[in-house]
């Protein structure tokens, strides 16, 4: 879920460069033999644009075609084409895509209806296929996400970020901001580690932008009204700070969603945190009530928000990038607000903290070209490869890649986003593992929509998607 943009001429000259003389001298006599037998093919893959993906799409795809002679074209487009795209040649059984973007939130559906090869079991029955270069234990823990209960890998991590709480340093060490909080909060100006603070200060800056003419707002709010991405901002981002996991589904417990039936979609916390959010976006830019993941990126990067929920994989060029940020060497990094009770179930692995998001490469059962793809799949994953798409993407999925000195330099500008994300990435979790996800979404996301447009109030809305979720569950055979 993510930022749509190009990367620079200049920046993808330079990977280019970079990747070229990593890839040439790590093993290119692999390449260059492995690619013999499969002179001629095209390799179609489709993800959405992302700067990841471009990067894979810009510099990577093209180094390959160069050690390997075996051509990729990856089509990079809107998230929602993506997975109707995917899905359908998959469900077809058509073959047009050797490869296809996997969010961390869509690997349970798509395990459960066998649409993937599985790269682990390809590789022992294929050793002369497996590149000296990769190894499954050089991948961050982000990869167990995309195992099978076997173990076994069904998708090679491309992408894994946090969605972080980004703050305006100017901003907030500005003296005469800092003097006008105090005056009228009675506290120093410093990033929220509550709920309250976040508001108060959120707050603060749309009076103090109105006060003083600027384009200024104390939030970002990904608030679309008939986007996905406000239905993923509150069930992933905002309603576990609040206490509220599993997008308050208890699987142990019959999957209930109700509290009447043992869940917690329509409990006094997620009740609170629906208002809280409501709340930030109506104090929040006027394109909010449109944002989807890319425009809460883009109204950072215009210096329209003093702080926001951000998904990390813009955090590089939101703070490095002037040809695309306005707001550069001004960008602090900071756990999201949460309520107290929250960093204790995530330390003790019964909660969590907010969103890990990423995914992975995946080769369709369906590829008509499944070890040409496995060879791309284990270049793209090489350690020899990552430090430059991390420059440009915000992404690690390999351990090493935390250690390059490259990427150590970008942390330091990013006051410590690497760093959080090795660190205490483990704070945070991706979507709980329902096949049953996309189904539950769609059944629940009219209602929600209702909510953000008013035509419904919160509670009363929160009463009927707990109630809409249970409904579905059951059509479903999941709920007894």
């Amino acid at each position: 879920m993510s930022f749509i943009s190009k990367l620079g001429v200049s920046v993808i000259a330079l990977a280019v460069s970079a990747t070229a003389v990593s890839a040439e001298s790590s093993n290119a006599a692999f390449w260059a033999e492995a690619g013999k037998a499969y002179q001629g093919v095209t390799l179609h893959g489709v993800t959405e644009s992302t700067p990841p993906s471009n990067y894979v799409k810009d510099v990577l795809a093209p180094e390959f075609e160069k050690l390997t002679g075996i051509r990729v074209d990856i089509e990079t487009t809107s998230w929602d084409q993506m997975y109707d795209k995917a899905i359908k040649d998959m469900e077809a059984g058509t073959g047009i895509y050797d490869m296809v973007y996997i969010e961390q939130d869509i690997i349970y559906a798509y395990l459960s209806r066998n649409f993937l090869v599985d790269t682990t079991q390809l590789l022992k029955d294929n050793p002369a296929l497996k590149a000296p270069t990769y190894d499954e234990a050089n991948f961050t823990t982000f990869a167990n996400y995309f195992r099978g209960e076997n173990g076994d890998l069904f998708g090679i991590p491309m992408e894994a970020f946090i969605k972080v709480y980004l703050y305006r340093t100017d901003l907030f060490n500005d003296p005469e901001v800092q003097a006008a909080f105090k005056e009228k909060t009675g506290r120093d100006l410093k990033p929220a580690t509550t709920h309250a603070e976040y508001t108060e200060i959120a707050e603060f800056f749309t009076q103090w932008g109105k006060d003083h003419g600027g384009d200024l707002w104390g939030t970002t709010a990904q608030a679309h009204t008939g986007h996905a991405a406000s239905w993923y901002e509150y069930f992933e981002s905002i309603a576990p700070t609040f206490g509220v996991y599993n997008w308050g589904i208890d699987a142990n417990n019959n999957y209930a969603a109700t509290v009447a039936n043992g869940g917690q979609m329509n409990s006094d916390a997620a009740k609170a945190a629906m208002k809280y959010w409501l709340h930030l976006r109506d104090i929040a830019p006027p394109e909010s009530v449109q944002s989807t993941w890319t425009e809460v990126a883009t109204t950072f990067a215009a210096g329209r928000a003093a702080q926001g929920l951000v998904y990390g994989e813009n955090a590089a060029w939101i703070a490095s990038d002037e040809s695309k940020s306005r707001v550069v060497g001004k960008v602090g990094v900071a756990m999201p607000p949460m309520e107290a009770g929250v960093m204790a179930d995530a330390e003790s692995g019964k909660g969590y903290v907010g969103y890990y998001d990423g995914g992975a490469f995946g080769l369709p059962i369906t590829s008509k070209n499944k070890e040409a793809a496995m060879l791309f799949l284990q270049f793209i994953a090489q350690d020899e490869v990552q430090a430059d798409w991390a420059l440009a993407g915000s992404r690690i999925t390999n351990n090493a890649t935390y250690d390059d000195p490259k990427v150590q330099e970008l942390d330091a500008k990013l006051n410590g986003y690497f760093t959080m994300l090795r660190d205490q990435g483990k704070l945070f979790a991706g979507a709980p593992p329902y096949p049953f996800h996309a189904q539950l979404r769609e059944a629940t996301a009219p209602i929600f929509y209702q909510i953000l447009t008013g035509a419904i109030d919160p509670d009363k809305g929160l009463d009927m998607m707990a109630e809409k979720s249970e409904e579905e569950l059951k059509a479903l055979g999941y709920r007894k």
